[in-house]
């Protein structure tokens, strides 16, 4: 049984803090009113110790697991009536259609007058398998290092439903294929009749409201856009802070094509792979 399906594991949850809802603003709201039709409200589960060991980044995080309350209710009904029919070997059907996103908290950002945070979009390829078709993998890695040792902390926003960049892990095998052919990774999502990038960046900033408020933050990024979606939604005092790595022959053209879309990546970004001052963490 799901622990947020049975109620006395859930009030038990929200009687600890451990289980809370939060509105678009990041402002907490009570875990048991339905939200009104429309409005964004998200269920916080945590915090969880979480030691990380990747590579040569080794750290103690807090793990919060996120998720939409009208997707989490959907999915609730429907465990309901399996469970009523004794069919709960298809549970694992609903969870994995099912997009939690985490909050990955490192040190003492509740302290901090401007936390490093970064918003990772979700790459199972990279992060997972090690792929060197992109710098995902890398980039993930060098967030937790480069945070685990800054003195102010901060936060890894992981958005597990922008897998490539929102189209999602089927669509994202057929571009590579036809990146193979020849296309870059826009065209490719074009030929698809795909966006450039239908990534929802509203969870993450519910969240960054709620766990930084109005204070400003350094984000690490170098997509100009990843800023301005971001700032839609309030969050206006980010600073991007440069996070290149990764970078070999077999992703150069994919970043390449990133510049020419407006990625803040220069000559040098593209021969050394490093921003200054970065430890290289391999996986």
């Amino acid at each position: 049984m799901f622990t947020y399906i049975n109620p006395t594991i859930r009030e038990r949850l929200i009687d600890e803090h451990k289980l809370i809802r939060i509105d678009a603003r990041g402002k907490e709201i009570p875990v048991n009113e339905v939200p009104p039709d429309g409005e964004l409200a998200i269920n916080i589960l945590g915090p969880i110790p979480l030691p990380i060991e990747l590579g040569e980044v080794a750290i103690t995080t807090q793990w919060y697991a996120t998720v939409r309350s009208t997707e989490l209710a959907k999915v609730e009904e429907l465990a309901r009536d399996l469970s009523k029919h004794g069919h709960q070997r298809l549970f694992a059907m609903l969870a994995s259609s099912m997009a939690v996103n985490s909050v990955l908290m490192i040190g003492d950002p509740g302290r901090s007058k401007n936390p490093l945070v970064r918003v990772h979009s979700s790459c199972l390829t990279g992060d997972v398998f090690g792929s060197q078709r992109c710098e995902c993998g890398p980039q993930f890695v060098s967030a937790l290092d480069r945070i685990s040792q800054d003195p102010e902390g901060g936060f890894v926003i992981y958005m597990s439903g922008h897998e490539g960049r929102g189209i999602g892990l089927w669509a994202k095998a057929a571009t590579y294929l036809l990146q193979d052919a020849g296309e870059d990774t826009y065209e490719a999502n074009h030929s698809l009749g795909l966006a450039d990038d239908s990534r929802d960046f509203s969870d993450a900033a519910a969240l960054l409201c709620h766990f930084i408020g109005d204070r400003p933050f350094r984000l690490l990024t170098n997509n100009p856009k990843k800023l301005t979606d971001l700032a839609a939604h309030g969050l206006t005092q980010a600073t991007p802070v440069k996070h290149v790595i990764g970078v070999n022959p077999w992703n150069r053209r994919y970043l390449a094509a990133k510049r020419e879309w407006g990625h803040e990546l220069s000559d040098q970004d593209l021969t050394t792979g490093s921003s200054d001052g970065i430890r290289t963490a391999t996986k």
